[in-house]
């Protein structure tokens, strides 16, 4: 049987441990804790994905609004 619980450090204490010694009541386990990486941290770990998204952010277009031509532009987006 094989359990991941994702918690938050707050969360582990004594209750958790019992829930766990019951659950697995008569059998060996093991514990491993580990930390997630985000979502960015994990695509920029390998220098040449880093490389291609940052060359790809830097190509792309840019679009300025002032608060007025905003407000008119979410308006014709939401009529679609």
């Amino acid at each position: 049987m094989e359990a991941i619980f994702k918690i938050q450090p707050k969360e582990l204490d004594e209750k958790l441990f019992h829930q766990i010694k019951k659950m697995f009541e008569g059998k060996s386990v093991t514990i491993t804790i580990s930390t997630e990486m985000d979502e960015t941290e994990y695509l920029t770990a390998n220098p040449a994905n880093k490389k291609h998204l940052l060359e790809n952010i830097v190509s792309e277009p840019t679009v300025s609004f002032n608060a007025d031509e905003f407000e008119k532009h979410v308006e014709e987006l939401l009529k679609k």
